[in-house]
């Protein structure tokens, strides 16, 4: 998929949506937990509230469509595939005729994202699954970078509830808008100027961190970069791609042992850009992430 896929969020209007029943329950199907059937009555819940956590792709679809059916099993199937990073929730637009209208959804198959609430339009109709898996691939690199990297829980885990998100802060909206937008660069730059104006504002840094990894990995190759990496284990440019295509796809231990590594096999300004390199990621890994704090203890160790 390429960046103009995205849509500026907003631009499908989900408000009439938000008032379903909140103790509705919802369908599960999948193995691994990771598919919800949603209805108008746990919309809100189920499919709004959750993508404030971990993202979500939404599936409209219709029994009276078997291309829309088979695309399904085989979004049901990338979502047992990666282990939770996407909730897949079902909508039967002939049962819950009132999403597909909020949507705008002319035929089904319809298939978007939902990111802290806005949405993402993906495609329309059918595609095979390397194009899925391209479209769903891109949807969580902007997750990332907008600081949602939570994981859905398998249904049997009954987690806890999740606290409530505060609404949306006005002061990332040029950010945000330019990031889902796909415009890499000015939204890097909305960020910056964050930073400049108050470099106290940890959220703004993490924002700017991860629009920043997206824009280095934006034309990246990862089967050439991995390549390039494992020929030249020393290689400070070839290793600092790498750690950020691993982040970006979710290896975020991985990602954090080849810097540091190469922090104790480096000096001087070698070492000191591993290291500002690594402390990006963090931010955009975030600083309450246990494998965050860990790594932050090897790297005091590695540097002192």
């Amino acid at each position: 998929m390429t960046s103009d896929s995205f849509s500026r969020p907003g631009a499908i209007d989900l408000s009439g949506l938000r008032q379903g029943a909140p103790g509705a329950a919802a369908a599960r199907s999948g193995p691994g937990g990771y598919v919800v059937d949603v209805t108008e009555e746990t919309f809100q819940r189920d499919a709004l509230e959750a993508s404030m956590q971990h993202v979500v792709v939404l599936s409209l679809w219709s029994p009276r469509a078997p291309a829309s059916q088979t695309l399904n099993d085989m979004l049901s199937r990338l979502a047992e595939e990666m282990g939770g990073r996407f909730l897949l929730a079902l909508v039967d637009v002939d049962a819950s005729p009132q999403i597909a209208a909020a949507i705008g959804a002319q035929g089904v198959p319809f298939v978007l994202g939902l990111l802290r609430g806005q949405p993402v339009p993906l495609f329309q109709g059918t595609v095979d699954e390397v194009d899925a898996r391209r479209f769903i691939e891109e949807l969580l690199k902007v997750a990332v970078a907008n600081g949602v990297t939570g994981r859905v829980a398998p249904q049997a885990e009954s987690p806890e509830p999740e606290p409530d998100e505060p609404a949306d802060d006005p002061r990332f909206a040029a950010g945000d808008e330019a990031l889902a937008a796909g415009d890499l660069e000015r939204a890097v730059a909305a960020y910056q100027r964050l930073i400049e104006t108050n470099p106290a504002d940890t959220e703004a840094a993490e924002r700017l961190a991860g629009a920043k990894l997206m824009w280095r990995t934006r034309d990246a190759d990862p089967d050439a970069a991995r390549a390039a990496a494992s020929a030249a284990p020393d290689n400070v440019a070839a290793q600092l791609l790498v750690a950020d295509l691993d982040v970006l796809e979710d290896h975020i231990d991985a990602a954090f042992d080849r810097l540091l590594r190469l922090v104790t096999v480096t000096a001087d300004d070698e070492r000191d850009e591993v290291r500002r390199h690594l402390l990006e990621l963090f931010q955009v890994v975030g600083s309450d992430d246990p494998r965050v704090a860990s790594a932050r203890r090897r790297l005091s160790s590695a540097l002192f």
